[in-house]
């Protein structure tokens, strides 16, 4: 028998029996969708926890601090840069320095900077995504003045002169304006002078040059917002200098740093990374960390839904080899004179295992198709509850919620029909064994 005559027979045989063979296939769509709905709100709720971390920040950015260290006094410096600048996979790094406003004073004519100023290293402000809202970025060849502010640098200048009212807040008006700040980031004029804490010394003040003011994002490290980012060689050396003219001995601080901040080529180097800080014995925190704990409980939640859409395809099983076995008892007499004609034994088998995988690959069919259905009804009732402002976290991000990745419904398909042509090789086993001559008695 050809095989062409062997897939005719077997879709009339299931047409001709209507009512059961739609009822054993919607068992198998009902799996069907179990399993790829269970499955797409997983890669949801995956894909919405990706969002949330990269909005919080740079999934491929270690923090460091210090504390701690094979480096004598426990502190981050240059030894411990080095070490870590020599890591696998590293793109780049930077120190940060901290220096407030009691030790220089960053001015423009009678308006002084009461911020944080951070030492970093000028030349990796672009790689680890810093974006210029005004003006550009450092290039290689930045001089010491060369200095960027932070986006709402603007309104962290005072008004040295007055005793009430000195600064101005950025609280936009009734008709939403923001109030304008005492000075212009990118055209004023701009001093350092490093503070003396004897009235009588005077330092005489450094002109900065202003490259640009950096644009407002809070997932970065430090934070380019109500801040100055100037090179830390220049930031270490107004610290020592500070504490010359005052007379300060056995700081500490002016050698060390506060925070070293590493950024990998690819997330999947930061954890052999962050072990290897650890070693060192260094603390040490990243976005990736947070995100590959919170990633093992969704690959549980994961597993718990697709096996509740495997149980639901495992009943649909059950139904396609009850299906089957019917079959047979009723087409005992049509196998017997199939037998008698000089059908081959395998023919017969086949017969009935392309029936039980047509049934599987239909309701795989169908299955797919309503799952995509419901997929889209839900990702739009999570749009109405984003907007609404409910439905929590898994709402709140205004993503899809179901995510039907192409292999999936591959997969669901192949899946689908290897459970029927499986529930098939039963009742074909039991087909083949049927005797000829009992066969052409059965009535």
């Amino acid at each position: 028998m050809k095989f062409r005559d062997m897939v005719s027979m077997s879709l009339a045989n299931l047409f001709h029996r209507r009512v059961r063979t739609a009822l054993t296939i919607i068992g198998v769509i009902i799996g069907t969708c179990a399993i790829i709905v269970m499955l797409s709100l997983g890669f949801g709720m995956r894909q919405s926890l990706e969002d949330m971390m990269k909005s919080m920040g740079d999934l491929t950015v270690i923090t460091v601090y210090g504390g701690g260290g094979t480096y004598g006094s426990g502190g981050l410096d240059d030894k411990a840069l080095k070490s870590m600048s020599e890591l696998q996979d590293v793109a780049a790094i930077t120190p940060i320095y901290f220096l407030d406003s009691s030790c220089i004073t960053v001015s423009s004519r009678k308006y002084q900077f009461q911020a944080m100023i951070y030492g970093v290293d000028m030349d990796t402000i672009e790689t680890f995504g810093f974006q210029p809202e005004e003006g550009s970025l450092p290039g290689s060849n930045f001089k010491n003045t060369d200095i960027l502010f932070g986006s709402n640098s603007a309104y962290d200048f005072i008004d040295s002169s007055r005793r009430n009212n000195v600064r101005i807040d950025p609280i936009p008006d009734k008709n939403g304006e923001m109030p304008k700040p005492f000075v212009d980031l990118m055209k004023d004029q701009f001093t350092l002078n490093v503070n003396v804490e004897d009235s009588a010394k005077k330092t005489r003040g450094v002109k900065l040059n202003v490259l640009g003011v950096l644009m407002e994002d809070y997932s970065k490290d430090p934070s380019p917002t109500d801040c100055i980012f100037m090179d830390v060689s220049y930031a270490k050396e107004l610290r020592q200098k500070y504490n010359k003219l005052n007379h300060i001995k056995n700081d500490d601080s002016s050698d060390s740093y506060n925070q070293i901040i590493i950024k990998m080529n690819s997330i999947d180097a930061v954890p052999n990374a962050v072990d290897q800080i650890e070693q060192l014995g260094y603390q040490s925190y990243s976005m990736e960390s947070e995100r590959d704990a919170v990633e093992k409980q969704l690959r549980t939640v994961q597993m718990i839904l697709g096996g509740l859409g495997a149980i639901s395809l495992l009943v649909a099983a059950l139904g396609i080899t009850n299906t089957m076995v019917m079959s047979i008892y009723e087409r005992t007499r049509e196998i017997g004179i199939m037998k008698v004609l000089g059908c081959v034994v395998w023919n017969i088998r086949a017969m009935f295992l392309i029936e039980a995988g047509a049934i599987g690959f239909l309701g795989g069919m169908f299955g797919i198709g309503i799952s995509y259905g419901i997929s889209a009804f839900l990702n739009s009732l999570a749009g109405k509850m984003a907007v609404n402002g409910g439905g929590g976290m898994l709402f709140s991000t205004g993503g899809n919620i179901s995510i039907i990745p192409l292999w999936l419904v591959f997969a669901s398909l192949v899946f689908s029909t290897l459970i029927g042509v499986l529930s098939g090789i039963l009742p074909a086993n039991r087909a083949m064994k049927i005797s000829a001559l009992t066969a052409i008695k059965q009535e």
